[in-house]
């Protein structure tokens, strides 16, 4: 990765304190998924993830600084499918600095050399801006078709307007 000001790499246990004590009420206010209950719930959920990684059916990679602080990470779900589903999230002091634009291009760009994926789907909230900006920033390599608004009530109550979109790498 040229910019050198974060790496990102496969998720390592070392991340699970960072991961857990991150992943709070604020990050997961537009998402499906609530902060974890406890530190066994995150180390269990991420375990199954890198299960998953092991198996190719997932991909789950750190975002890190310089000094190899964990700073977010970035999630790819059923690699098996057709279209494969995006994640990413970045703590809040780290905000708004681009990691997650570079984190998504990494990892779709990856998706792309190692296992040949063009299509995938990427699921935000209408009232997330930063998530959908990410959309647009993307829009130079894909094609976007944005489905319709979902309107949802989560199991703990959270109530959630996901806009999903399919993107579609642009072959040169």
């Amino acid at each position: 990765m040229a910019d050198t000001r974060i790496r990102i790499i496969p998720f390592n246990m070392r991340y699970l304190d960072d991961y857990y004590r991150n992943f709070n009420r604020e990050i997961a206010k537009y998402q499906w998924p609530d902060p974890f209950e406890s530190m066994d719930d995150a180390r269990n959920l991420l375990q199954d993830f890198l299960d998953e990684m092991e198996k190719e059916e997932t991909l789950l990679l750190a975002v890190v600084d310089a000094d190899e602080k964990f700073i977010g990470s970035t999630e790819m779900h059923g690699l098996s499918e057709d279209c494969p589903e995006l994640g990413v999230w970045i703590i809040e002091s780290e905000q708004g600095k681009g990691y997650a634009y570079e984190a998504l291009k990494f990892i779709l760009d990856y998706a792309y050399e190692k296992y040949g994926k063009t299509e995938f789907f990427y699921e935000a909230d209408v009232r997330n801006v930063g998530s959908n900006k990410l959309l647009s920033k993307l829009s130079a390599d894909y094609d976007m078709k944005a489905l319709d608004v979902e309107e949802l009530v989560t199991d703990s109550g959270k109530e959630l307007r996901l806009q999903g979109n399919v993107l579609r790498r642009r072959i040169l």
